[in-house]
């Protein structure tokens, strides 16, 4: 099959199946705002909310094609060593996106979302890893198309916009993204759709365009932090996601698109919703329980360090948490017989040991594994 082309001169959409996306539109948003209402419960989401930051960003890069998950990322950062150079690439990539959330949002507290942010990104995103030679924060110069790997463009599934034309046409989506419209969320699903089919970058344009979803819902309002954590749903329907957005540039569906990422939206502020409620939950019970457990005035220390390191090395906590060291080494083996924590390796020589806080993570990944 001849590869689909960049739908030029058809960015953003002249019309839309207003009626079919309406019944769509109240149902997302409300999602949405309940989920934002649960945020403002959370009374430090940036240590409260972490793990699903870092499973947000192990998702959207898994889509990519990496292979670390959330408890490989957390292992590698306590400490572990015996990590096959392959997945330590994949690791620094999943480190590079949260790093790259991070100068997001410090950009934005002083600037809009704009060029200027997403090349800033981009930088973060590809520094030092297997993108790094593909000009991180400058967009690409030359053409480029999504394929089989080693593909020819002949074989290629969808080539973008030319290099020639892409300052203009990513002048044009900017201009977009200021502009009032009808409805954020179809804004937001036509911002995110055009960013994937210019292809602005050599690499990692995937990732950026999905870390666009919560710096958008952020700037204009409809959340108060950017977390927002989408990737889940868009990994678990991945071919139907390439596919709606191929058809944007093939059949001009606009609307099939707005209305698949409705759909994601929904969904996935519904799970988002259940999992900080559930984080929530765990974190005031064991503001309850940890005083009781350990009689030390130190206790809330301990529990902030687990719910900002689920998996880290016991010299870490010792040394780091701001526990006096006995009184840190005691809280160890009472959170180990209360259960709260538990060992993924045991200390050897030098070597710490690794200890894990499974019911935080187990949330997070929507599952058990620990």
């Amino acid at each position: 099959m001849a590869p689909v082309h960049y739908h030029e001169g058809r960015f953003p959409p002249r019309e839309l199946d207003w009626p079919r996306l309406i019944p769509l539109i109240g149902p997302a948003a409300a999602a949405v705002a309940r989920y934002d209402g649960m945020l403002a419960a959370v009374p430090n989401p940036d240590i409260l909310l972490s793990p699903l930051t870092t499973q947000e960003a192990v998702l959207s890069s898994r889509i990519e094609g990496t292979q670390a998950t959330m408890g490989e990322v957390l292992e590698f950062e306590a400490g572990r060593e015996d990590i096959s150079p392959e997945r330590r690439e994949d690791i620094r990539e999943v480190l590079n996106y949260r790093a790259a959330m991070r100068e997001a949002e410090r950009l934005l507290a002083e600037l809009p979302l704009s060029q200027r942010v997403i090349r800033e990104m981009h930088r973060v995103l590809l520094d030092g890893v297997r993108g790094q030679n593909k000009a991180p924060g400058e967009y690409r110069r030359i053409p480029n198309w999504i394929g089989p790997s080693g593909c020819a463009i002949e074989q290629a599934r969808f080539v973008p916009i030319g290099a020639d034309k892409l300052p203009d046409a990513m002048s044009a989506w900017e201009r977009y993204l200021h502009e009032e419209a009808p409805d954020r969320l179809i804004q937001l699903a036509i911002l995110h759709a055009e960013f994937e089919a210019l292809h602005p970058f050599l690499d990692g344009n995937g990732r950026l365009g999905r870390m666009l979803v919560p710096l958008f819902l952020w700037q204009k309002g409809l959340i108060r932090r950017p977390m927002f954590y989408l990737s889940a749903w868009l990994e678990a329907h991945r071919d139907e996601y390439y596919e709606r957005l191929l058809a944007v540039s093939r059949d001009d569906d606009w609307t099939g698109w707005c209305g698949f990422f409705l759909e994601a939206v929904r969904t996935q502020a519904e799970e988002n919703l259940r999992r900080v409620q559930a984080i929530l939950e765990l974190h005031g019970s064991l503001k309850l329980r940890l005083p009781e457990m350990t009689r030390s005035q130190y206790a809330v220390h301990a529990l902030e360090w687990l719910f900002a390191r689920p998996i880290f090395s016991a010299s870490d906590f010792v040394q780091m948490a701001g526990i006096p060291a006995p009184t840190a080494r005691r809280f160890l083996g009472v959170l180990k017989k209360h259960k709260i924590i538990k060992e993924l390796m045991e200390s050897s020589g030098r070597r710490s040991a690794v200890l894990v806080f499974p019911a935080l993570l187990n949330i997070a990944e929507g599952r058990e594994v620990f």
